[in-house]
């Protein structure tokens, strides 16, 4: 059985920079793709940032590509997301997620199945 556990939220002011952990156990050798998704009240959960497990050209939505990089260390079976010149609207919930089945990079979040419990980022204006 594999888990995530997600680190690193916070308050922070607009212009202001985060990082995010998500740390991977359990079985990680099945892992074929990690993604970073946000979600806020009322809304569904959307697609961020998305990594293949082995290597590869990220992939970006594109409200936060040229703000956000997500990487990962696959030593340590982290996957990160650096979120910089942050704004209101990033004001969200976060969640990891991996998926097993896709060796190309998917976006949608019925096509992961291993999720973290989230973790909350405000920008306050």
């Amino acid at each position: 059985q594999a888990q995530l556990v997600e680190s690193g939220g916070g308050l922070v002011q607009a212009g202001d920079s985060l990082s995010l952990s998500c740390a991977a156990s359990g079985r990680t050798v099945s892992f074929r793709g990690m993604g970073w998704f946000r979600q806020t009240p009322g809304n569904e959960r959307e697609f961020v940032a998305g990594i293949a497990w082995s290597g590869g050209s990220p992939l970006y939505a594109d409200s936060v590509k040229g703000r956000f990089a997500i990487s990962r260390d696959n030593a340590k079976n982290t996957v990160y997301l650096q979120m910089n010149s942050l704004k209101p609207e990033d004001t969200a919930v976060y969640f990891c997620a991996a998926q097993r089945r896709y060796l190309r990079m998917t976006t949608p979040p019925a096509d992961y199945d291993i999720w973290g419990q989230g973790t909350q980022v405000t920008v306050s204006s």
